[in-house]
């Protein structure tokens, strides 16, 4: 072993040493320091990061995560999330396991550092103060001696001399005597300085300074030992997290392995399959023979020269479009715009009146025709989404019954709820009054029949497309067909007018008219000038402000008679005597229909 009491005459190289590892020490802190800045830095990057990518609630984006590979991806970020927090353990840990305790420690060895090398620049003084005492002793003695003996050489000379008196050679002599014996005390002070002085210097050298050394010597050992420690736990703050940081890999390789482009497949086959038929043979049109050219349906729509009857999807459109033609969304809806304008602009021709009059008038009739303003609206579909394919159709509408029957759960919980503690109001009376409940109550209740109205207005809507009921009248499909006839007539007709040189009728002029023309009702054009016949009664549920035109107010209780029932736009058209008829929501009023009526 090597001790620091063979570096005694280097205490002031060893004292620059001692602070030189002091440096090192917080040098190395501050890296620690650093290092866990960076660990939540990332980790907060990571977080960040993770909440980027994460699906937004009720929004389109997290309907996308049915699919195995977004659901492998959710995964991912999940687990970026908790490596994340794996990071921040690891700056926890180095804060209170390094840094913490490395603070204290420094302060604590500042603080031995100086009480030892104060206790060693103490001893190095009280040497040199004995070192001083034993020197003065020295000069003294070295004095008294000289001093003695001119006193003696001076006594001899007086002795010798035959003319100096007695009395002179008395006090020479007695002055001699007395420095003698001054040089004699000042050899035993110098005598017993010079032995303590041995003494202490012995005992400096040989106890003291290396005591003293010895504690620096430890205080600098523990030092690199806490040092190294340091580092070992720098590192084992690293491997703890690892098996936790692997578990999180592992879940997202495991969750990358679930991935099932199969099942994708068939999600999105499910999700976008209309249940549409392929497109007939597009007809042959001969333009060899002279005749009216209309516009040929047969492109666009299955074929209907078979005489078959043509399916119908929901009670509502016609023979549905192939998905891949351009435009079939909105098409029935632009060739009725089409019409519209032709009759909107004869006659404004024919009264002279502004075209904005005409369409204000048309956009303030009935609510019957919805094609129009759903475009107006910018495509949003009717309430019984019948604008949308058969399959697409179906999922809406048993999505649309589970949220009612939700609600209707939710409703009826209430109820109970309220029900328990009106009969713990009955039953004790200083709890509460029992009539304050009522009110709540009664609206519960109108609310659960509102809402299983509506419940039995999509159920049969759904199961119309479920095929469980008829699908339309024969009375309605009149109707439909001779508008459409009408339609499609005047289409013709003003396609005449916007054909091209060179003979073609295209799609894009259909567009053109539709962003110019806001959408509208026409449905009074197509009014039977005869009474519609009463098919049966019905009673109003609730109080109905008809505001708009073609509407017509009812009252709660009131009885009336139906004239027409509902085709699936959510309307019912009544008539309380020969002058006042109009149409009323169909969820506000309960219909008795007479079986035996015609058209019933």
């Amino acid at each position: 072993f090597f001790f620091f009491d063979s570096l005694q005459d280097q205490f002031d190289n060893l004292e620059k040493h001692t602070q030189w590892g002091i440096d090192v020490l917080e040098k190395y802190i501050k890296f620690v320091k650093e290092r866990t800045e960076i660990e939540l830095s990332y980790a907060k990057q990571l977080r960040n990061l993770s909440k980027k990518y994460q699906p937004k609630k009720n929004s389109k984006e997290e309907e996308e995560y049915r699919y195995t590979s977004t659901k492998a991806f959710l995964a991912t970020l999940n687990e970026m999330n908790d490596y994340a927090g794996q990071h921040e353990v690891i700056s926890e840990n180095m804060t209170s396991l390094i840094t913490g305790e490395l603070t204290r420690y420094v302060q604590e060895l500042k603080q031995e550092r100086k009480s030892h090398f104060h206790d060693g620049r103490k001893a190095q003084q009280h040497i040199e103060t004995c070192w001083k005492q034993l020197e003065a002793s020295k000069r003294r003695f070295e004095r008294d001696c000289k001093e003695a003996d001119r006193a003696q050489q001076y006594f001899e000379k007086m002795d010798a001399d035959i003319n100096v008196t007695k009395a002179d050679v008395e006090k020479a002599r007695q002055q001699a005597q007395l420095r003698h014996q001054m040089a004699e005390d000042s050899k035993a002070e110098y005598s017993s300085t010079l032995q303590k002085f041995n003494s202490e210097q012995h005992d400096h050298y040989y106890t003291h300074i290396p005591n003293i050394f010895q504690k620096i010597q430890e205080m600098e050992e523990r030092r690199i030992v806490r040092i190294g420690e340091s580092m070992k736990t720098f590192a084992e703050v690293d491997r703890q997290v690892i098996p936790i940081i692997g578990k999180c890999l592992d879940e997202i390789t495991k969750a990358a392995e679930s991935i099932d482009h199969k099942n994708d497949s068939q999600l999105v086959i499910e999700a976008f399959k209309s249940g549409f038929e392929p497109p007939g043979d597009i007809d042959f049109e001969d333009f060899t023979q002279p005749m009216k050219r209309t516009v040929s349906e047969s492109s666009l729509s299955n074929s209907r020269g078979d005489g078959k009857p043509e399916p119908k999807f929901g009670g509502k459109s016609k023979g549905k479009l192939w998905p891949f033609i351009k435009k079939n969304k909105v098409l029935t809806c632009k060739l009725e715009l089409g019409a519209s304008m032709c009759i909107v602009n004869n006659l404004c021709l024919q009264q002279k009146e502004p075209l904005s009059h005409r369409f204000n008038e048309f956009m303030t009739s009935k609510p019957k025709i919805h094609c129009f303003r759903s475009l107006k609206r910018g495509g949003a579909g009717p309430e019984d989404f019948s604008n949308l394919p058969p399959e697409q159709r179906r999922k809406k509408l048993q999505q649309k019954v589970d949220e009612l029957n939700k609600d209707i759960q939710k409703e009826m919980d209430q109820r109970d709820a309220l029900t328990k503690m009106k009969d713990v109001y009955i039953k004790n009376p200083q709890m509460g009054d029992a009539a304050s409940v009522d009110h709540r109550l009664a609206e519960l209740g109108q609310n659960i029949e509102k809402l299983r109205l509506e419940v039995q207005k999509f159920e049969g809507w759904l199961a119309e497309v479920e095929g469980r009921l008829p699908m339309r009248t024969e009375q309605a499909r009149r109707q439909s067909g001779l508008y459409e006839a009408q339609n499609t007539s005047a289409v013709n007709s003003c396609a005449q007018d916007r054909e091209s040189p060179d003979g073609s009728y295209t799609e894009e002029q259909s567009q053109e008219t539709e962003m110019k023309v806001p959408a509208m009702d026409f449905d009074d054009e197509f009014d039977d000038e005869e009474p519609l016949p009463t098919i049966g009664t019905c009673k109003a549920l609730y109080t109905f402000e008809g505001q708009n035109e073609g509407t017509i107010s009812v009252a709660e209780g009131e009885m009336l008679y139906v004239i027409e029932e509902d085709k699936g736009d959510g309307w019912t058209r009544i008539r309380r005597n020969e002058d006042e008829e109009g149409y009323v929501p169909t969820s506000y009023v309960e219909v008795y229909l007479d079986k035996n009526a015609k058209g019933a």
